[in-house]
């Protein structure tokens, strides 16, 4: 028998930490610190200009099951993007969605909202971004068609489900084609107009919810 060892790359880091922080609100006396850990809170956000909330509802989730379902997604999904693209640049594109995603959510939806899944939606839309990217390698072909399809259930179904931040998956997979073009980008070193293009687009949709937040 062949036993898989555990390495800590960058996935398994962010795995860590946000299954000891789910384990902490998993308690009665952790639910009370849910709001103080981070959680989305548009008010917070605006009025008070706590902005680390952007980032810190990716390690948040609310409940066993969607803990579970999160660090499961995040164990397979995120070791096979590292592997592909190293961990820097795993974490540039990890980041990069989160936020963006928690920006649209900021932007469109009210309620309190935490969890990884912003981020995961960033990384499912990695190879659809690098399906387009490279048209030419099989395996992202493969793999783009394969996650394009479970990208637009996942919006669908999200329609028709409460609870659930459609906005935040949206946002998601935005930072995701966003991030992926300028890593490609990055990498490649011959595509730096790519690479700026990528970054003032990102920075302008984050700037205009920030300074907007309630018009759009």
């Amino acid at each position: 028998m062949i036993k898989r060892q555990w390495t800590w790359t960058a996935t398994n880091v962010l795995l860590t930490l946000q299954i000891i922080v789910g384990i902490i609100t998993l308690f009665p006396m952790g639910r009370l610190y849910v709001y103080a850990l981070g959680l989305k809170d548009v008010a917070a956000i605006a009025r008070a200009g706590q902005y680390w909330r952007l980032v810190t509802p990716m390690f948040i989730h609310f409940g066993f099951e969607h803990l579970l379902f999160n660090s499961i997604t995040l164990y397979f999904l995120g070791n096979q993007v590292e592997m592909i693209i190293g961990a820097k640049r795993f974490l540039a594109l990890y980041f990069l969605s989160g936020v963006m995603g928690n920006l649209f959510s900021y932007q469109f939806s009210m309620n309190y909202s935490a969890g990884a899944s912003t981020a995961l939606f960033g990384l499912f839309a990695y190879f659809v971004a690098m399906d387009y990217l490279e048209p030419q390698n099989p395996y992202y072909q493969a793999m783009g068609q394969q996650y394009k399809l479970l990208l637009v259930f996942n919006i669908v179904a999200n329609v028709f489900m409460s609870g659930i931040d459609m906005w935040g998956h949206i946002g998601g997979i935005v930072g995701g084609l966003l991030g992926t073009v300028i890593i490609n980008a990055h990498y490649r070193r011959n595509n730096r107009q790519y690479f700026w293009l990528g970054i003032g687009a990102y920075v302008l949709v984050a700037t205009i919810i920030i300074l907007n937040h309630g018009i759009l």
